[in-house]
């Protein structure tokens, strides 16, 4: 199975996984550049993956749907439109002859899933390049523990998050470590990425636990940050709430 990104938006990625001319898309908040995509590889869609109910991650199914009368794997407690498969974390499901894990993720959405493949993390608005989602209706220690079920995954695992966010996020995360040389070496390389016009994702899990603050709450290093910027005791959920607070207003 081969992994790309269909770009939309100002800068959403919409995954494109393939085997031979077989497809499923990753949360197509957008239908046309899907379509065009799939008619110029001359591709058969086979099946939506949604990780959330947000509108640039599900806006085009209908039209996609439309054409292609194939499932879509969605969360079951979110309002997805054109939803026919619902999930709640926990199940596995055949796609493209590869089983794929489904994992709830609460913390961004109530209800927000990420798919793991063989060797790749499809997480939606959860995990960024360096940085995590807002909470917009979960809590921080949600959030917290969703990360931490990801963070379980082999360091290889290739992280295919929905959004280039990776250069800003950096931004902040040396705020927070600014002597993390392994920080410093990934904002150069991303920044090379990006001036070439190349997406800095995937990335790996073992990138983001050397890197992302989010994965970090339990460093000595990102602890001292937090309790700067006030957080209320050393417990790895206090800690992640003040640094997402603190990006909030970065």
């Amino acid at each position: 199975m081969e992994i790309s990104f269909i770009p939309a938006f100002k800068d959403n990625y919409i995954w494109l996984l393939t085997e031979g001319k077989r497809a499923v898309v990753v949360d197509p908040g957008d239908a046309g550049p899907v379509i065009a995509r799939l008619e110029a590889d001359g591709l058969k869609l086979e099946g939506i993956l949604i990780t959330h109910h947000h509108a640039d991650h599900q806006g085009g199914i209908g039209e996609l749907r439309a054409r292609w009368p194939v499932d879509v794997h969605a969360p079951g407690n979110e309002a997805i439109s054109g939803g026919t498969r619902p999930l709640y974390g926990g199940e596995r499901i055949d796609m493209l002859d590869q089983q794929v894990e489904v994992i709830a993720v609460p913390g961004h959405t109530l209800g927000h899933l990420a798919y793991v493949a063989p060797g790749a993390l499809l997480c939606g608005d959860t995990l960024f390049g360096a940085g995590c989602g807002r909470l917009f209706e979960g809590t921080p220690a949600q959030m917290s523990a969703s990360l931490d079920r990801l963070a379980a995954l082999p360091d290889e695992t290739r992280v295919y998050c929905a959004h280039e966010y990776t250069e800003m996020n950096l931004r902040f995360a040396l705020a927070v470590e600014p002597q993390n040389a392994a920080l410093r070496a990934r904002v150069d390389k991303v920044a090379a990425l990006r001036a070439a016009g190349l997406p800095s994702v995937p990335s790996t899990l073992g990138e983001e636990k050397a890197t992302n603050p989010f994965l970090r709450c339990a460093e000595p290093t990102v602890i001292k940050a937090a309790l700067q910027q006030g957080a209320t005791s050393q417990e790895k959920t206090d800690i992640f709430a003040a640094i997402r607070a603190w990006r909030n207003n970065f």
